[in-house]
């Protein structure tokens, strides 16, 4: 095992568990709040065992993502927009709980953890699929075109699954005003899309006859 990227990893999960944490359970002012806990769980434990996979099976892919960076401009602009996103969605939910807030049913919760975890399914499947997923939008010398399983479906299957994964953690956490605000990222992961085929399509090999041969982007039917 390579020991510097597990210590990476874990510095960076305990950060992110962290981080999460405070988020919700400062603003809920109690740490006796169960859908904050049931988001934690739904959310970090098989990002856990997802990590310990990727240690084994494919180190360098795990490395890469730990250390990805967003080159162009854009790029960074929407992952900027996300991360105000996510600690509006967060500090909302957790001052919904404290001040009484009108919250969704307790079976939406766990019917919306279900989903978040089909989701998280789903994202594993594009993982095995496709060994150059990349946090960032970059083409690697010997990339080529993946079009088969999801990929056949969707041209982003990865986004199709981080959409479904984003949208049911305010519904995990009960509360509708989170998951208004959580729509912004519907705009954000189309300027992202766009930007990404653009780039790709200058420069990867295929991609422009990909594009042809498989009509929808995020959801098909729909887009």
């Amino acid at each position: 095992m390579d020991t510097s990227l597990f210590r990476s990893a874990l510095v960076k999960y305990a950060a992110g568990l962290l981080t999460v944490g405070l988020l919700l359970f400062l603003p809920a002012g109690t740490l006796y709040w169960w859908r904050g806990w049931l988001l934690v769980g739904v959310l970090f434990v098989p990002m856990f065992v997802a990590g310990l996979v990727m240690m084994k099976k494919a180190p360098d892919l795990l490395r890469s993502r730990l250390d990805a960076r967003e080159e162009q401009a854009e790029q960074r602009t929407v992952v900027a927009l996300s991360g105000i996103m996510f600690i509006a969605v967060f500090v909302v939910a957790g001052l919904g709980q404290r001040l009484g807030w009108p919250s969704l049913p307790a079976w939406a919760s766990w019917a919306g953890a279900v989903a978040f975890l089909a989701a998280y399914a789903l994202y594993a499947e594009v993982m095995r699929e496709n060994a150059y997923l990349s946090r960032t939008i970059e083409v690697r010398e010997g990339q080529r075109v993946v079009d088969t399983g999801l990929y056949g479906i969707v041209r982003h299957p990865m986004y199709s699954a981080t959409l479904l994964l984003f949208l049911m953690m305010p519904v995990v956490l009960g509360s509708p005003l989170s998951f208004a605000i959580m729509l912004a990222y519907v705009p954000l992961i189309v300027k992202r899309i766009r930007n990404e085929e653009a780039v790709l399509s200058k420069e990867l090999e295929g991609y422009e006859e990909y594009m042809r041969r498989v009509r929808w982007r995020l959801i098909p039917n729909v887009w």
